[in-house]
């Protein structure tokens, strides 16, 4: 029988900015059990939209249903990939275009399971994860929900 994980807090209030990710890559060097990690990060677009530029997106979420779903996901990948250990963190919030709102972070001692995993988490967050979108458009302060794909 596979160990439990603890529940991990996801959230974080706007951008999730570069320096943590990187912060995060270095924190793993001690682990040498390592041989691959998989990093995504979803990044606001600049859509057209008929109101116009999307100029970011509001993130909300009802965050206990949420944090229950994220580990949900996290227990799944865990049972279904030989990973070491795993990071999400996604954005509530404003986040401007350009800026990063999802990073998943995954290690496994070989490369195949942290591909796989990565694609199979960030594929599971947008099917299953209560987390909804406003995208700002134009100046005017216009909104279109965001409607996963």
């Amino acid at each position: 029988m596979e160990k439990a994980h603890k529940h991990k807090k996801v959230f974080v209030q706007g951008p999730i900015s570069p320096d943590f990710v990187s912060k995060s890559i270095a924190s793993h060097q001690s682990k040498t059990t390592i041989g691959a990690h998989a990093i995504f990060l979803g990044q606001i677009r600049a859509d057209q939209k008929a109101e116009g530029t999307v100029t970011g997106i509001e993130y909300s979420a009802h965050e206990e249903m949420a944090e229950n779903a994220f580990h949900e996901i996290r227990e799944a990948a865990f049972e279904q990939f030989e990973l070491t250990c795993m990071h999400i963190y996604h954005s509530l919030g404003i986040v401007p275009t350009g800026e990063i709102s999802l990073f998943v972070f995954v290690s496994s001692p070989h490369r195949r399971a942290a591909f796989e995993a990565s694609e199979y988490i960030v594929e599971e967050i947008k099917a299953n994860v209560p987390i909804f979108g406003k995208e700002l458009v134009g100046e005017a302060g216009n909104y279109v929900w965001k409607e996963n794909n």
